[in-house]
């Protein structure tokens, strides 16, 4: 696949096994693009949003790339693609997200980028959902996530520089029927987002929250309920990955995929009661 020139200089990218540079990402200046580079791991990487990552990072020129998932053949496929040193490994398995974070560190001596791709779902109603299902959500989305910043960014603080990209969903947002741990577990992250974004502020070390809609991955097939609603209409994962680009190269906060997204959030938020009817009347 390939992607228009970055508007950002780059340098040459970085063989597979050589270590990257030990830099950290310099945020921009106003009115200045500047360049971004070291080392980023990006979580989910196998597929849809995290391979995407991958490889708008890897067409910046300046990452050497540290990639995780769970699907050794597919993880092959996209680290050929952006000569990426990866580690196969689901996040379900007890320590997976300190092993992972020990590669990393231990393989290239830092990480200054981490973007959380990684997650799951599951459709129907709670009532019907196993309780096995729950554990499975709550861990990969939420748990695993949360435990990969706490090993990584006590390295970047330490540094003075880093920057944590958590890929969260409108589902989190605002409440999707039929996905009620999905959706718990999605806002958990955006409030996670938020309270370190005010703890690590003045130590150089930008968090960003991404939410997109409904993304065309294989992330709906893969919870046993493709999706069936008219709108909002599925969005291709380069445009979330290009959201995570301006998120890390232009230090924003939170970034809405596609931007409209933004109006049921703030409608939620400014009148919760006409919302909710909305919601109900309309899905």
């Amino acid at each position: 696949m390939s992607h228009p020139p970055s508007p950002f200089r780059s340098a040459p990218a970085l063989p597979v096994d050589t270590p990257g540079p030990a830099v950290g990402p310099t945020r921009p200046r106003v009115g200045d693009q500047t360049v971004l580079q070291g080392t980023a791991l990006v979580t989910g990487a196998s597929s849809g949003i995290g391979a995407a990552v991958a490889r708008r990072l890897a067409a910046a020129g300046s990452w050497h790339l540290v990639l995780n998932g769970r699907d050794t053949t597919r993880l092959a496929h996209v680290a050929a693609q952006t000569s990426a040193t990866v580690f196969p490994m689901s996040l379900t398995l007890p320590g997976a997200e300190r092993q992972l974070a020990e590669f990393a560190l231990g393989h290239v001596g830092r990480v200054d980028l981490l973007v959380a791709c990684a997650g799951i779902g599951w459709a129907g109603d709670f009532r019907n959902m196993p309780l096995a299902a729950i554990d499975e959500v709550i861990d990969v989305d939420l748990v695993a996530t949360m435990r990969l910043v706490r090993h990584l960014l006590p390295p970047m603080v330490e540094a003075g520089s880093g920057h944590v990209v958590i890929i969260g969903s409108l589902a989190g947002t605002v409440g999707v029927r039929g996905e009620a741990v999905y959706s718990g577990a999605k806002a958990a992250l955006a409030t996670f987002a938020d309270a370190l974004r005010y703890e690590l502020r003045g130590t150089g070390v930008g968090i960003s929250h991404v939410v997109p809609g409904v993304v065309d991955t294989p992330f709906f097939d893969r919870r046993g309920v493709p999706y069936r609603r008219s709108r909002p209409k599925p969005v291709p994962p380069e445009r979330v990955a290009d959201a995570v680009w301006c998120a890390i190269s232009r230090g924003r906060d939170e970034v809405y995929v596609p931007g409209w997204l933004r109006l049921p959030a703030r409608v939620r938020g400014a009148a919760p009661a006409l919302y909710r009817r909305l919601a109900a009347r309309f899905g």
